[in-house]
């Protein structure tokens, strides 16, 4: 990120203003609901800027801006629409370790005013980094109309009992877990209402009832997807940010995991081929020793924890612990790829059935059951066949399938960065030879593969 998003706290802060003008009045509007001290100098002094002085209690200097003015500062803002000028407070500033910002040139600030959705105090700031001010108003926009004014509201009340709260409930993993519930439940339900009052004793009944009993820990089994962060389900990304601890494997993406509760642990049991970091046993003891500490873990997988991601066996060994858990599903790799590159998995002139196989077994062979995998006018869909791919397409063609066959490697699916190579069972194979592939890849076999030209809506680099 080129910017650190930063909340600064302006109340009683004497900041210069460098100019007079509707542009100026707009940066003194803001500082001033800060609680700033605002000085402002300027050699011409507009009407809007005269009539602000009493309102907003502006000091004023009628006069061409000087390098001394900055003493005694600790923000200055310069709002002229004289280019030379503001390069000369922004220079001045720097000199005197001086934060400034310059309206409309970046380059010359030291820090940027973001888009505000204003929901004291609770505040949300959208920044790009001035590289596009209306797509951040846009933005702002958007979420100012998922965010209503109530919850000023409830900021204020969560505010108010934060302290008391605090002294009465213990530990504090248990504290977040009540806050949550509150700011979840029936006392945010009562503020959206306009039932002020009511959420006011709701939630002062609660923490008078506040009981501490033992925290029993938790796990989130969740399908993460095949790659794009916002394949997730609302359900999963909930558990996300409630989990206090997140384990993840090779599969979930760095765009998933940012999405994850900022302050939760994270720990990494990836797996690859031939290397498993973390063995499957150890994995599925770990679950259970961070649930019975109490704690409540994100276990996430790429695709779907039930389709070739062992998910079973961890909620078996869950199961046998007495360790609670909820299940969310997710986007298996086969359909999310497959949509990405414009390939149906069934399709009335193609094929009338799909098949989902894994590309090695548990010895890393490649032992399946080609009969069956032959058969025409089926899709075939294979996981983890990478290393495998030349035996797959010479063991489909010994067993009856055309060579002509067509067949599909899709790199990366559903990201920027999702590649599909194409070619057919004799070629594929020679085509990827001397190519980097980077996994996750999904392997589609049928002439259902013929389609993606046609229907390939999310090009990227495709081949």
């Amino acid at each position: 990120m080129d910017y650190f998003p930063i909340s600064l706290k302006l109340k009683n802060l004497p900041c210069l203003v460098v100019g007079a003008g509707s542009c100026a009045a707009r940066k003194i509007e803001l500082l001033s609901r800060a609680g700033a001290n605002i000085t402002v100098v300027a050699r011409d002094i507009s009407p809007t800027i005269s009539a602000m002085q009493t309102s907003h209690h502006l000091k004023i200097h009628q006069k061409e801006f000087e390098p001394n003015d900055l003493d005694g500062f600790k923000l200055v803002i310069s709002a002229t629409d004289n280019a030379a000028t503001n390069q000369f407070v922004s220079e001045c500033a720097k000199a005197k370790n001086v934060w400034v910002n310059v309206v409309d040139s970046p380059e010359l600030c030291d820090f940027i005013f973001p888009a505000i959705v204003d929901r004291s105090p609770i505040t949300i700031a959208i920044s790009s980094g001035g590289a596009s001010p209306v797509l951040a108003r846009f933005l702002r926009s958007k979420i100012e109309t998922l965010i209503p004014p109530t919850y000023s509201i409830l900021g204020g009340l969560a505010e108010k009992f934060r302290k008391v709260v605090k002294q009465t409930v213990f530990p504090p993993s248990n504290r977040r877990i009540f806050w949550e519930n509150v700011l979840q439940g029936r006392v945010a339900e009562l503020v959206f209402s306009g039932q002020t009052d009511a959420a006011e004793c709701e939630l002062q009944n609660l923490i008078d009832n506040a009981s501490l009993p033992e925290n029993n820990g938790e796990v989130y089994l969740i399908g993460a997807g095949p790659g794009a962060a916002d394949l997730l389900t609302f359900r999963a990304l909930r558990l996300m940010q409630q989990a206090d601890v997140v384990v993840y494997d090779r599969l979930v993406s760095a765009d998933i995991l940012e999405l994850a509760r900022r302050d939760s642990d994270k720990i990494y049991v990836g797996k690859e081929r031939s290397n498993h970091s973390v063995p499957q046993d150890e994995i599925n003891d770990l679950l259970v020793k961070l649930a019975k500490e109490g704690k409540r873990v994100a276990r996430l997988k790429g695709g779907d924890p039930f389709i070739f991601g062992r998910g079973g066996e961890e909620i078996e060994t869950l199961v046998e612990e007495g360790v609670s858990f909820q299940i969310v599903p997710g986007i298996t790799a086969a359909t999310g790829c497959a949509s990405y590159a414009g390939i149906p998995l069934t399709h009335r002139d193609h094929a009338q059935s799909c098949v989902f196989v894994t590309g090695h077994l548990k010895d890393d062979s490649v032992n399946l059951n080609w009969t069956q995998l032959a058969i025409p006018n089926q899709t075939v869909v294979i996981y983890m066949g990478l290393i495998g791919l030349k035996k797959i397409c010479e063991s489909l063609i010994k067993h009856g399938s055309s060579p002509d066959l067509p067949i599909a490697l899709i790199e990366q699916g559903t990201t920027l960065r999702q590649r599909v190579i194409t070619g057919t069972l004799s070629t594929l194979p020679e085509m990827v030879k001397h190519e980097t592939i980077k996994p996750p890849t999904l392997i589609i076999i049928g002439t259902v593969v013929s389609l993606h030209e046609k229907l390939n809506w999310f090009a990227t680099t495709a081949n």
